[in-house]
């Protein structure tokens, strides 16, 4: 017997109504993947060249291979399906970030598309990107993931192609070069972060972040001597899963509750976090408690270096920390809370760019007033 629609609109998101009842909690913080934005139009050119760097060795080569190849393998609807479920079974794959599941998913509407202009293909690919945004509105790398694939549809059927047949088969081969670049972004920034971790140093790290991981990863290959003090990440604990990836590394590491970053910071040398998106001004979102070691490190001459991925930035520019879509979490102290006591359940906070160090990302080395100065540039 067939589901009923409410069911199976329950399967593809735990929290399809957001207008009735408590603050909805975002499905990004549901499923935990991550969250990417829009950068320039020219992005792809950029870090196709630094993902062109040379592995640091032939068995990061064919692990890039395998990764690429496991991405890239065909969906399980084979573009046949709704771009709900085609986004879904991308955004399983371990590797899979948000960004790259929703651009692999419009891809399979332009394969499946029965289109014979690039008005109508645009049309269809219009809706499927609202469909997916809708899917979650507090998710930046849904909404500029989208906006990323949208901006190369019309850059490719204006400029670039008379045909449309040739026009189609190009931005196919677009989404599906996004996801392979996606993968190697995070090797190239490692390889970039190793000149920042010297023998002997404390770094100390907030949340869970795979490219922080991979960072940390590749320094402790190297034969870096180094360790780690790792916020718990309440209320979903995600500091302590990045605990017990690093032990397993055997690289040292110590747990704080998020509330002795200040009391710990004299015993750290610098500051290594991810981010959900990187804005305008050059400061980044991303999981609560990041603001709050900033202004701690900061207040300390402690670096404070940010490994993000470039498809992240975004056009956003947030003023103060109310200047942002709200996103929740399920928050559980372990104990019953009293009748008539407000529970915040905002999940992710804005750092300024005054507290940034540094952007380390697959395209370079960036200071934050250089990210802010191309991305002003480009959307004048």
């Amino acid at each position: 017997m067939e589901p009923d629609a409410s069911s199976a609109a329950a399967a593809q998101n735990p929290n399809p109504n957001p207008s009735t009842g408590p603050p909805p909690i975002s499905a990004y913080y549901q499923t935990r993947a991550e969250h990417h934005a829009v950068v320039s139009s020219d992005w792809l050119a950029h870090a196709a060249a630094a993902a062109s760097l040379p592995p640091s060795s032939d068995a990061a080569d064919a692990d890039a291979a395998s990764d690429a190849a496991a991405l890239l393998s065909p969906g399980s609807n084979g573009g046949g399906g709704g771009v709900i479920e085609e986004f879904n079974f991308w955004r399983r794959k371990p590797e899979a970030a948000e960004a790259v599941a929703a651009i692999m998913a419009l891809a399979a509407v332009i394969r499946s598309s029965r289109a014979t202009t690039m008005m109508e293909l645009e049309i269809e690919l219009k809706k499927a990107s609202d469909k997916l945004k809708s899917w979650d509105a507090t998710s930046i790398s849904l909404s500029a993931a989208c906006d990323l694939f949208m901006r190369f549809v019309t850059r490719t059927s204006h400029l670039e192609h008379e045909k449309f047949d040739a026009a189609k088969s190009r931005l196919i081969e677009r989404g599906e070069k996004f996801g392979e670049i996606s993968l190697k972004a995070r090797k190239t920034i490692a390889m970039l972060s190793q000149d920042f971790i010297s023998d002997g140093c404390t770094i100390l790290v907030h949340g869970y972040s795979r490219v922080v991981l991979e960072v940390l990863k590749l320094a402790a290959s190297n034969r870096k001597l180094f360790r780690v003090l790792c916020t718990e990440g309440r209320p979903d604990r995600t500091g302590l899963r990045m605990s017990n990836e690093l032990a397993a590394l055997g690289i040292p590491v110590k747990a704080l509750i998020d509330s002795a970053v200040a009391y710990s910071m004299d015993e750290v040398d610098m500051v290594f976090v991810g981010a959900d998106g990187v804005v305008e001004s050059g400061g980044i979102i991303n999981m609560m408690g990041t603001y709050q070691i900033a202004l701690v490190a900061h207040s300390m001459n402690k670096p404070v270096y940010v490994a993000a991925e470039s498809y992240k930035f975004a056009r956003l520019y947030p003023l103060d920390q109310k200047d942002m879509t709200p996103a929740h979490r399920p928050i559980d102290f372990g104990v019953p809370i009293p009748a008539g006591v407000e529970v915040e359940t905002s999940a992710r906070d804005y750092t300024p760019p005054q507290y940034l160090t540094l952007l380390l990302t697959d395209l370079g080395v960036l200071t934050p007033s250089v990210v802010s100065d191309e991305l002003i540039q480009l959307y004048l």
